[in-house]
């Protein structure tokens, strides 16, 4: 059986690319082969034994954990400046930190020699103020092993870094998570694979450094003389000594990369996730937990996998209000930027934000969140002007599209992050967010990772999420896409039984018309960044003044410019209409699918907007068909018909047709 993930083409390697590979792997591996045939096995033991390569080993440990120490220190800060900040000068300081890779280990020493040696930049004032010298001192071996390798910490979280999208980071400061909590409990948890490789190669290369080492602290036997300095003491008098001593760190290196080989490497967000079926709440997820990622547990972002007594009977509808009782808050918004516009909403209003993509929808959102330069936003929630505070304080939920669960928490602890972030006791927060589980149908689910639940449950848990974190400000970027049309209809009343007694403003971005229908008070139309319509649903879908909205709530829109007798459509052709707007006007057609007659042959009688036109596509649409019509003398036409019809007239792809629509079947909206 076949390896998952091994690519097998069944063609041989052509010989001008084999022989070079071949001669390069015997180029790396005779020189090790080189120190196992010159090893004296039988006086191994003897050789690593003996007083001084056990004092050199001791001091190198010793060094060597030191230098790591302070890599992480030092590392992990500078790894996420270089990922996650944009600052001037950043290339250089990148530079910088590649530098002592590809720099000669002995000038690196002189390097530091001139920065901390006594007659230094930095030297004399260390000396003289703190006591402190580096040089021929044992902490002067470990700032050399740390300059050369604190750089593969670097690059290695740096990377890691890279491939964490923000979305996370940007979630948990939505939950009301300090940069700082942030950064422990999600940034840190997720990218845990990065620091353990980087670590690992940093301790190895610290363990191994000698250039820099001799040059800087000297080769003082039991304070500098490290074991890669005890190597070289041995190759002039005892090279059979040497040879044992370099089969020790040879053995030490090799157990490092075969413990970091494929499973150190990459971040959480490269593996594949398990799928399960999207069965309601009864779905057995089909995957495996990927916990061997992040090492982080809930215990360490102060939220145990365990409910607690007396939580798993907690009452469905148990949930605490998002707002202490009698807490309103409404909306004002000035948007600037690629979005922009005016929005003002009284308490406990839900608005839908639809629009095409690239409208203007989610920078919205993000602006609202504090979260993109794209556009800003002048945003007062209540009497309370929040503009100038960071994301984390604003108390503005977000769901993004994607639900972004921090996948090394289990679903209770992703619940009751905000909570715990707003500083409210571990056993309450967990009790409100099982409440919140419950609520959502997802409760059994508590205990779960995200990798093992379906894309739908996982959905449900992220609005749990939200609704539990006590929003002044709810925004949700289609939170109901991910799931099946039953659960989408359970989570929908639920949502909308939680928005009846919201305090705050909820801004949902979606797609679905059901949703934007049945969910809102308000249907905010945006196209290129402005606002197109902003009013009731009912008013949107008698009288949209948008061709995507009108296409969206399933009619035909066509726009044009009003004449005496209808209007001139900007695709090309006459539309006749019973009440035309005064010339001139710029407006939009507004025909219902089922308003559109299909016909074989030419119809007479009353239409007065006739065109052939051929088939071009036949969907089922319930329990009627929707009919695509194209035509060289008006834009594309939808009509809906019973199947009946369509078999009656012998419809299918590439039939000629004419279809025909009444005057009195056109609404014209004016622009």
């Amino acid at each position: 059986m076949k390896r998952a993930g091994v690519r097998r083409t069944g063609a041989r390697p052509p010989l001008a690319l084999a022989l070079p590979a071949l001669a390069a792997v015997a180029f790396l591996a005779l020189p090790l082969i080189g120190i196992l045939v010159r090893t004296e096995w039988g006086e191994l033991s003897d050789h690593l034994s003996s007083p001084g390569t056990v004092q050199a080993l001791k001091l190198s440990l010793l060094v060597s954990f030191w230098a790591l120490g302070l890599s992480l220190l030092l590392g992990v800060p500078l790894a996420w400046l270089l990922a996650r900040v944009s600052f001037p000068g950043k290339a250089f300081v990148r530079s910088l930190v590649l530098l002592p890779m590809v720099l000669p280990p002995t000038v690196g020493g002189v390097a530091l020699l001139l920065a901390f040696g006594r007659r230094g930049l930095l030297g004399p004032w260390l000396e003289d103020t703190f006591g402190i010298t580096l040089p021929f001192h044992t902490s002067g071996a470990v700032v050399a092993a740390t300059f050369v390798a604190m750089p593969f910490l670097v690059i290695s979280l740096e990377g890691a870094l890279g491939g964490l999208r923000p979305r996370y980071e940007e979630t948990a400061a939505s939950l009301g998570a300090s940069p700082v909590r942030v950064f422990f409990t999600v940034t840190l948890p997720m990218v845990a694979p990065g620091v353990v490789a980087g670590a690992a190669l940093t301790w190895a290369r610290a363990l191994g450094e000698f250039g820099a080492t001799i040059t800087f602290a000297g080769n003082l036997p039991g304070t500098t003389q490290t074991l890669p300095l005890q190597v070289y003491l041995l190759l002039q008098d005892e090279p059979e000594a040497a040879t044992s001593v370099s089969l020790l760190l040879l053995a030490i290196a090799m157990a490092v990369l075969v413990a970091l080989r494929g499973r150190w490497t990459g971040t959480p967000t490269d593996r594949a996730r398990p799928t399960a079926p999207e069965g309601g709440t009864d779905g057995v997820p089909t995957g495996r937990s990927t916990a061997s990622g992040p090492v982080a547990t809930d215990a360490a972002v102060e939220d145990s996998g365990a409910a607690g007594p007396g939580a798993a009977g907690a009452p469905a509808g148990a949930a605490r209000p998002s707002a202490p009782a009698g807490e309103r808050w409404s909306l004002h918004a000035e948007v600037t930027g690629f979005t922009r516009l005016t929005l003002d909403a009284e308490p406990g209003t839900t608005i839908a934000v639809v629009g095409p993509n690239g409208a203007g929808k989610t920078t919205l959102l993000r602006a609202l969140l504090g979260l993109t330069p794209r556009a800003h936003a002048e945003l007062t929630l209540g009497d309370t002007d929040v503009t100038g505070l960071p994301p984390h304080r604003r108390r503005v939920a977000w769901v993004p599209q994607d639900g972004a669960l921090f996948p090394h928490m289990t679903a209770l602890a992703n619940t009751a992050y905000g909570l715990r972030a707003q500083g409210v006791g571990r056993a309450e927060a967990r009790r409100e967010a099982r409440s919140w589980l419950d609520r959502l149908g997802v409760g059994h689910l508590a205990q779960r990772r995200p990798a093992q639940l379906s894309g739908g449950q996982a959905q449900r848990v992220a609005l749990a999420r939200a609704l539990a974190a006590r929003p002044r400000l709810l925004v949700l970027d289609e939170p109901l896409a991910a799931l099946d049309q039953t659960t989408r209809a359970h989570v929908r009343h639920t949502l909308r039984t939680h928005l009846a007694g919201f305090g705050g403003v909820c801004l949902i971005v979606t797609h679905d018309p059901v949703e934007a229908v049945s969910l809102a008070d308000r249907v905010l139309v945006l196209d290129e960044g402005r606002t197109v319509q902003d009013a009731t649903p009912a008013e949107v879908t008698r009288h949209p003044r948008s061709p995507w909205v009108a296409r969206m709530l399933g009619g035909n829109a066509w726009a044009g410019i009003a004449t005496a007798d209808g209007l001139a459509l900007l695709d090309g052709g006459t539309l006749i209409t019973a009440e035309p707007l005064p010339p001139g006007t710029e407006a939009l057609a507004v025909i219902a699918p089922e308003a559109v007659a299909v016909h074989r042959e030419r119809p007479g009688g009353s239409p007065r907007n006739v065109w052939p036109g051929t088939v071009r596509e036949i969907t089922a649409s319930g329990s009627r068909l929707r009919v695509l019509v194209t035509s060289d003398r008006a834009p594309d036409l939808v009509a809906e018909i019973t199947p009946g019809a369509a078999a009656e007239l012998g419809l299918a792809d590439g039939v000629s047709v004419w279809t025909g629509v009444k005057a009195t079947e056109v609404t014209v909206v004016a622009l």
